[in-house]
């Protein structure tokens, strides 16, 4: 699945920690793609057990971070150990099938 990741129209370059949780009930490849994210931010990518994350080339991948997490199984009790874990959840997406994920970043 491919990941492309980019800032809202409002905001040029996303100068900000991001954290993001990729749940699937089957390994899978997430290929991230990025767009106008400044490098040297600290990005960290929790991927459910046998998964991994694959950054294309340049220094993006250098502050990023990727940790295989057991989820909870229920989208509900994910997001309720992610409020509770981070205080706070931006945006919650969930899809049956997808090749391509496009998610916008920003305040």
């Amino acid at each position: 699945v491919t990941l492309h990741l980019n800032p809202i129209s409002s905001v040029h370059v996303h100068q900000k920690p991001l954290v993001f949780l990729l749940n699937s009930p089957l390994p899978l490849v997430w290929k991230l793609k990025t767009e106008r994210l400044a490098p040297g931010i600290r990005r960290v990518f929790f991927v459910s057990l046998g998964s991994i994350v694959q950054f294309e080339k340049g220094n993006f991948s250098l502050s990023a971070e990727t940790e295989e997490k057991l989820f909870p199984e229920k989208n509900e009790y994910l997001l309720q150990w992610a409020q509770k874990e981070y205080g706070a959840v931006t945006s919650f997406t969930e899809l049956k099938i997808s090749r391509n994920i496009y998610i916008k970043v920003g305040e």
